[in-house]
């Protein structure tokens, strides 16, 4: 008897800290995103290749995710997020051993394909364990707690710049590999807090064919893949090119610049934050979306049209980031909502994370494409128009769960 209630005393210890576990899971995986920019340089003079090779590392992720977010979704709905999980970090873990001790080109780009997989199996997983986690409250702020992984991962990695030195592009690559294989490990064990019960619902019963099916015919998972296209899309058309914005509108260098855009990403953290303090607390979903897409358009006007003080750049960057980051946490919480079952908010993170890439490659493409013909100013007004589309989106959506 003592042994049950020591049993069930550990697993409710355990049960408080399993949200921030799974987001913890969500930074380690998104190191991998952010590592490839850092060693870039490095990278490039100890293998000999061309910056359009190496520019691959990074393009690997978005086009991996472009392809693949959707049906991933499906199969952590089927096969179940714990397992999912655990593979999506393992994979990781295998492909940056790998990309670690290669010294081939060819098979370090090919082992970035698989840490994008195990990447984006993480990534749709994580907010099904975090919403059969939180069902008895709490979900809007563990959703926004969730939405923080990316700009405090990609942050966090950017601090192994000055160690580069002493351990070099390969000892990052393999210290990453041994710290995703020890998370394994560790969220392997806070997962039992979270019942097998509350993440397969009735889905034994049911077919990946039917869930597809669902997914085709339900509007949900295609209006909010592409609010996190639209989002991404507006985003990296100003983030994509944010150093050299700021180093030419404020006439800064670009150690300073640097610097300045990493204190720019981390305000989109404080962002999801501030966002899921908000939906906790009553605010309306689609108002603060609709608000977030203004912001961001007016504030990139101030990044981007020529001639303006150089007092306006950096502030108007931190308050688009800010805003930006309320739009994740959305689409996170909307997820959870529009779902009939718990089993498919997957499917339709898968969706949404299909849309989140496909605008990453698209938005600055065609923005670097309008600033050389027409200038940066013109990317303004291709903000405005992804926003307006974002904002109506919305209203769909809305109207639907209504």
């Amino acid at each position: 008897m003592m042994n049950m209630i020591g049993d069930r005393q550990r697993t409710v210890a355990i049960g408080r800290f399993v949200v921030p576990v799974i987001v913890g899971a969500g930074i380690v995986s998104a190191f991998q995103v952010g590592k490839a920019p850092v060693v870039m340089t490095a990278l490039q003079d100890d293998l000999g290749v061309g910056l359009a090779s190496a520019s691959w590392l990074l393009s690997a992720f978005a086009l991996v995710g472009a392809l693949a977010a959707a049906p991933l979704g499906l199969l952590v709905g089927r096969f179940g997020a714990k397992g999912m999980a655990l593979s999506g970090l393992l994979m990781q873990a295998v492909g940056s051993a790998i990309g670690g001790v290669s010294p081939v080109f060819d098979i370090i780009l090919a082992s970035r394909v698989l840490e994008g997989i195990g990447f984006l199996l993480l990534i749709v997983a994580a907010p099904t364990l975090i919403a059969a986690a939180t069902r008895d409250g709490g979900r809007e702020k563990a959703m926004a707690l969730w939405a923080t992984f990316m700009p405090v991962g990609i942050c966090l990695v950017m601090l192994a710049a000055p160690v580069l030195g002493l351990i070099g592009w390969r000892g990052l690559w393999l210290g990453n590999a041994v710290l995703l294989g020890g998370y394994a490990v560790l969220l392997r064990g806070y997962m039992r807090a979270i019942p097998d019960a509350d993440l397969r619902d009735d889905f034994d019963r049911r077919a990946i064919g039917d869930d597809l099916g669902w997914a085709l015919r339900s509007g949900a998972p295609w209006i909010l893949g592409g609010i996190f296209a639209a989002y991404t899309a507006c985003y990296f058309a100003v983030f994509g090119f944010l150093p050299m914005l700021l180093s030419k509108g404020m006439q800064i260098g670009p150690e300073l610049s640097g610097v300045l855009g990493a204190v720019i990403v981390l305000a989109g953290a404080a962002g999801n934050i501030v966002c899921g303090v908000m939906l906790a607390r009553g605010y309306r979903a689609q108002r603060i979306l609709m608000t977030a897409f203004a912001v961001m358009t007016v504030c990139s006007a101030g990044i981007l049209i020529d001639g303006i003080s150089v007092l306006v750049p950096f502030p108007a960057a931190l308050i688009f980031s800010f805003a930006g980051g309320f739009i994740p946490v959305v689409v996170f919480d909307a997820a959870g909502r529009s779902a009939p079952r718990s089993a498919l908010v997957a499917v339709i993170i898968g969706f949404a994370m299909q849309g989140n890439n496909i605008g990453l490659m698209v938005g600055p493409a065609i923005a670097g494409s309008m600033a050389e013909q027409f200038g940066w100013g013109s990317v303004g007004f291709l903000i405005a128009g992804i926003a307006c589309v974002a904002v109506l989106l919305g209203r769909s959506l809305w109207g639907r769960m209504r």
